[in-house]
């Protein structure tokens, strides 16, 4: 009896040892690392990140094929918001606590169509980003059209006529050169596999052009990305 009895120990101690392990060795994205959960607060962050998503990309990915409000035979979406996100200046905060309901009502996810083009993108912003934004629903919205307006998106990739080839720094230059005051510093373009996935930009609270070096490092540093033309 003593024998099992500390077999079974050893068993035990062997399992608590290789789960520890696998919880170890899990990949963990940089981006979502976090020391401290109870940071994730409303209000509590830093900057915003406005990312503009290429639609044609996502659209040509599964996810994409099964999205007809955004990807529909009859849709032609170039750039629309992804989101704006809450960032620190080491990983960001989400999913955070909220007096606002988890479902974005019908009329004012539609009344974002025309730059957010799905319900089911509008609301996991929400609930995902906006919700530790430290706004109620309207008004994060009101903040996303603002700053999506106030970006110049270069005209030659927002045609989607055609298929482009550029290297991620002439994508970034286009936007440099389109929107003043903006840096190298401040702005991203990342990658889906050798296509144009979107572009992140960095923002004050107050929407003004900023750097963000974290973000910065996690663009795309392939030679040449490729931007898929609009179906």
């Amino acid at each position: 009896m003593k024998k099992s009895s500390a077999v079974r120990e050893i068993l035990f101690a062997a399992v608590l040892m290789l789960a520890t392990a696998i919880s170890a060795l899990s990949p963990v994205n940089a981006q979502e690392r976090r020391q401290d959960r109870t940071q994730d607060r409303a209000g509590n962050f830093d900057f915003y990140v406005l990312s503009l998503s290429w639609s044609p990309t996502f659209c040509a990915s599964d996810k994409g094929a099964r999205n007809g409000q955004q990807c529909g035979l009859d849709k032609r979406s170039r750039f629309v918001v992804h989101g704006l996100w809450p960032q620190n200046e080491n990983g960001y905060p989400d999913f955070c606590r909220t007096a606002e309901s988890d479902r974005v009502p019908r009329d004012l996810g539609e009344a974002m169509f025309d730059i957010m083009p799905s319900m089911g993108l509008v609301g996991h912003q929400w609930r995902k980003h906006g919700s530790c934004s430290g706004l109620g629903q309207r008004a994060y919205f009101e903040k996303v059209r603002q700053a999506f307006q106030q970006i110049e998106i270069p005209a030659d990739l927002s045609r989607g006529d055609r298929p482009l080839s550029l290297s991620a720094d002439e994508i970034e230059q286009k936007f440099l050169s389109a929107n003043p005051g903006m840096t190298h510093r401040g702005i991203a373009a990342s990658c889906e596999g050798r296509q144009l996935e979107e572009i992140r930009i960095c923002l004050t609270k107050d929407l003004a052009f900023r750097d963000c070096a974290e973000v910065d490092r996690r663009g795309c540093t392939i030679s040449q990305i490729t931007l898929p033309p609009a179906r």
